[in-house]
């Protein structure tokens, strides 16, 4: 269950209403990067966790704290929608006819669907997407997953930082700002618990690694047609991260067959000069010619 305490985490407070900049801080709510995403994300990974109680518990927390990160910034939009109505009447009835001039950056739905208020979609007005939440039951491949959402938090919220010279705003976005650095860290504090690079990778280090093709598990495979070696980096020569193997660039070749695939199926109903597959068995043999 979850209490909720009618106070927010951290003061919200806008100076001069800016509806542009709550169309821009909606991507902190409802995009990618934003703010519902990490939440659910914590929250489900926690609800589905098996193990140590303990990161479970974490989890919880911090899914929860992202609750109110949601509420700091759903306020902070409607507070910059204030007065929103009357600007947006005065340009309707002027002469220009362009929507977006006419709504002076602002997005419309703040408007006509929710009354001038946050809504749970990016700065574009598409809506949160469920299928961006990462949940895959293996801590260490969630808490990479987890670093690379608030980094990518982190980055918007900087974005956001820059966008505004409204103090409150700003004040608000470096608080944002600092969680993201702790969540960071707080993650990665997770996968050094769990024994680092060399006990955690490959992931899952619960597969052993004797089944896996030898010849391919540490190579760097180059498609660069002009082999000039364009990409050799660290990852092409020297002990592979985990300690475990040695990297190495191998051109890329194909070590398959051309795919042949059987006629369709009757049922399909594809059309009838595809199911004697003819003159497919035809195009087959001219590209075999013609290696």
């Amino acid at each position: 269950m979850f209490y909720h305490d009618r106070r927010l985490q951290y003061k919200v407070r806008v100076d001069k209403p800016n509806p542009a900049f709550a169309r821009m801080l909606q991507q902190a709510i409802g995009g990618i990067e934003g703010e519902i995403r990490v939440c659910l994300q914590y929250l489900f990974q926690a609800w589905g966790n098996r193990g140590p109680v303990k990161y479970k518990n974490m989890l919880l927390e911090t899914g929860t704290e992202e609750i109110g990160h949601i509420e700091m910034l759903a306020t902070a939009v409607a507070l910059n929608l204030e007065g929103a109505t009357s600007s947006l009447k005065d340009e309707i009835v002027g002469a220009n006819p362009v929507v977006g001039a006419v709504m002076g950056g602002m997005d419309p739905r703040h408007f006509l669907s929710s009354g001038l208020a946050a809504m749970a979609v990016d700065a574009n007005g598409v809506p949160f997407n469920g299928s961006w939440v990462v949940g895959s039951g293996n801590l260490a491949a969630d808490m990479h997953a987890n670093v690379m959402a608030e980094s990518t938090g982190r980055v918007l919220a900087t974005r956001l930082w820059e966008a505004t010279d409204d103090p409150g705003m700003k004040d608000m976005l470096a608080f944002l700002i600092a969680r993201d650095t702790m969540h960071q860290n707080q993650w990665m504090a997770v996968l050094e618990e769990l024994g680092g690079v060399a006990n955690n990778h490959p992931i899952p280090n619960s597969f052993p690694q004797a089944e896996e093709n030898q010849q391919f598990n540490y190579a760097f495979v180059t498609t660069n047609i002009y082999r000039d070696q364009e990409a050799f980096g660290r990852w092409a020569e020297g002990p592979s991260i985990d300690g475990k193997g040695t990297f190495q660039m191998v051109p890329g070749e194909p070590l398959g067959d051309i795919p042949i695939l059987p006629p369709p199926a009757p049922e399909g109903h594809a059309q009838v000069e595809q199911m004697t597959g003819a003159e497919g068995s035809g195009l087959i043999n001219k590209i075999k010619n013609a290696l």
